[in-house]
């Protein structure tokens, strides 16, 4: 199951998913904890490594596009930073058995939400104006 033929495949998924923004990364989690049976901070690692050009190359187009509200972008950018290097330590502290069922009550949550939700209604203004 490990062929680079594989990873080719399951990272192409994820960079689909990732494009649209709706998490390719937690697939790739799932793919690499429950297929791979790979310990959960080796598969943390191996999605942050992941993260960061997928997340680059999705940034330039929706920024490109006019998507990306750089008022709200920015502190979260920031608050996210700080919280993410203070729970990156907390996770490294804590039983593993935790960590995977945190991230997996975390993960069924998340599509509980999903499920639940209902779609927006198109407003009239266009993206570009809301910059």
């Amino acid at each position: 199951m490990n062929t680079i033929y594989t990873c080719i495949l399951v990272g192409l998924v994820c960079g689909i998913i990732s494009a649209f923004g709706i998490g390719g990364g937690s697939l790739l989690m799932i793919w690499l904890t429950a297929i791979l049976s790979m310990e959960q901070r080796t598969a943390q690692g191996i999605n942050l490594l992941y993260f960061l050009p997928t997340a680059v190359a999705a940034l330039l187009v929706h920024n490109k596009n006019h998507m990306v509200k750089w008022k709200v972008a920015l502190p979260a950018i920031a608050c996210g930073c700080i919280t993410a290097a203070l729970f990156s330590w907390v996770g490294n502290h804590l039983e593993l058995n935790l960590l995977r069922k945190l991230f997996g009550g975390f993960l069924v949550v998340v599509g509980f939400c999903e499920i639940r939700k209902k779609p927006k209604k198109q407003s009239d203004s266009s993206p570009s104006m809301e910059r």
